[in-house]
């Protein structure tokens, strides 16, 4: 393919990627292929000679796309919203074109540079304190996922306090065996895997019932019992906007545990994880928020989520970052250079577990020039006015259902009511539901576990997403809510 034939091919691309788009709310959200149904469409090798443009991209639609659970579309109402806008899939093609591994400031300095500035622009547009700014002792890096963001600072966290031991292997040997990273019942699973990649232990704090979120004086004990056990706490994760409810934390107890004069409190690392509700940051509303974080290390957002940035754009945010560098740095001597070992700039492979990375600031710079942080406060706005609609139809049926936690950040999470939990509980008759509108397949839902409650969570941040198609969603629920009661109430003894 020629620079001609690519011009032609891209056109095309663009072309079907809008006709994609304008078609999705007639397509079903949900993918129903049988697994390995891809096998059984493709060839077991690659062909033995090139194919042209037109015949590899007629196998988009015939052959991938049936495979895809679209999550753009405005019925994908599942896990947390994973925008894309075109200014961010323009930003990606970009980034591909000047395809670069860009370890080193020296790889391409606009890489490093410009991913420096994006996220000194979006520290300010969240409010965060002047601590997590480049100019300071801390700054901005754009990770993977949040989960690897909790890893890249586990790490740090875990070397930042072997430290003190200097050069005493043993010293250091003993001490690692008695780490242990907590966060609260309801922290995201990320946490855990992070502390199994460290080899540290790790341990849950019991939430506030009906809040759902971690309180400082349950903080306060969990870590008192494990220091009395002989363990010794060096990482916490607080959460903005907890999965399972959209909790937030008690960040300001924490902080106020965080300074007490209470020997270990100093040591413990906390990181905030608001992968999702962090968005909502950009609104003056919630900046009320953040004031806390300048007692805490690291703090962490998904613009891939709900700020209309394509995947991967998770950015982490540091107080220190000496404390990355010292753990992650490896400099073989290919890696060095001048502008390197001058410390006058940024090598982002000593603030990330991989070495390599992409030109993923690129797309955060064209979403935030597109639409300006006015345009992206109103796309977290409407979408939180749509989210509170649907908790408003919600309660107008409280024969049928029962709001397990405060609506928070346009997530609603309930459960069905049973007509006789002697028949049926209400976790049977609200896992039949949530099950029975899967199946169906106009809307894609998930559940979670809340207080040992089963419910359904309803959360929509698409660009695509309108008022009709929360309340079409209601409507569904209902039904199907209506249908299983009724089979219940049809079994129950005379």
């Amino acid at each position: 393919m020629d620079g001609e034939d690519f011009r032609k091919a891209g056109y095309a691309a663009i072309d079907e990627i809008c006709k994609y788009y304008e078609t999705l709310p007639a397509r079903k959200v949900v993918s129903d292929v049988e697994p390995g149904y891809l096998a059984s469409l493709l060839p077991t090798s690659i062909p033995d000679h090139g194919e042209p443009w037109s015949q590899i991209q007629s196998d988009i639609e015939d052959k991938i796309v049936p495979g895809l659970t679209h999550w753009q579309h405005p019925n994908f109402l599942a896990f947390f919203p994973a925008n894309a806008t075109f200014p961010g899939i323009l930003g990606d093609m970009y980034s591909t074109a000047f395809t670069c591994a860009a370890f080193n400031w020296i790889c391409s300095p606009a890489v490093t540079e410009l991913e420096t500035i994006v996220l000194d622009w979006l520290a300010r547009a969240l409010a965060l304190p002047s601590c997590y700014l480049s100019a300071g002792h801390g700054g901005g890096v754009i990770q993977g996922s949040a989960s690897e963001a909790i890893v890249t600072v586990m790490v740090a966290a875990r070397d930042r306090y072997l430290a003190r031991f200097g050069e005493d292997r043993r010293k250091k040997a003993e001490a690692r065996g008695r780490l242990m990273a907590f966060g609260s019942e309801m922290t995201h699973s990320s946490t855990l895997k992070a502390a199994l990649i460290c080899g540290v232990e790790y341990r849950t704090i019991p939430v506030e019932e009906g809040t759902w979120r971690l309180r400082g004086k349950a903080l306060k004990k969990a870590m008192d019992e494990a220091r009395e056990e002989g363990w010794i706490p060096f990482f916490l994760t607080a959460t903005i906007g907890t999965t399972a409810t959209c909790a937030v934390d008690a960040v300001d107890e924490i902080a106020e545990w965080k300074q007490q004069q209470q020997e270990g409190n100093d040591h413990v690392w906390i990181h905030v994880d608001a992968a999702y509700a962090g968005a909502a940051l950009i609104l003056s509303e919630y900046q009320h928020l953040t004031p806390p974080l300048a007692h805490f290390d690291s703090f962490d957002m998904n613009m891939h989520k709900w700020l209309l940035t394509p995947f991967d754009a998770s950015c982490l945010f540091v107080r220190e970052r000496k404390h990355l560098i010292d753990a992650l740095s490896v400099t073989p001597s290919y890696l060095r250079n001048k502008a390197s070992e001058s410390g006058r700039v940024i090598d982002y492979r000593d603030w990330q577990v991989p070495l390599g990375r992409r030109f993923r600031g690129l797309k955060v710079w064209f979403v935030m020039r597109t639409y300006g942080l006015t345009g992206l406060q109103e796309h977290i706005r409407r979408t939180m006015e749509l989210g509170q609609g649907f908790a408003k139809n919600i309660r107008t049926r409280d024969d049928l259902f029962e709001i397990v936690a405060p609506p928070a950040y346009a997530l609603t999470v309930f459960t069905v009511r049973s007509p006789n939990p002697e028949v049926m509980s209400d976790n049977e008759v609200t896992k039949k539901v949530y099950e029975s509108i899967n199946m169906d397949g106009e809307f894609f839902l998930t559940h979670s576990v809340v207080g040992g409650r089963d419910v359904i969570r309803v959360v929509g941040g698409s660009p695509q997403l309108r008022k009709e198609h929360l309340d079409r969603c209601f409507e569904v629920v209902a039904k199907f809510a209506e249908e299983v009661r009724k089979e219940v109430t049809e079994n129950m003894p005379n």
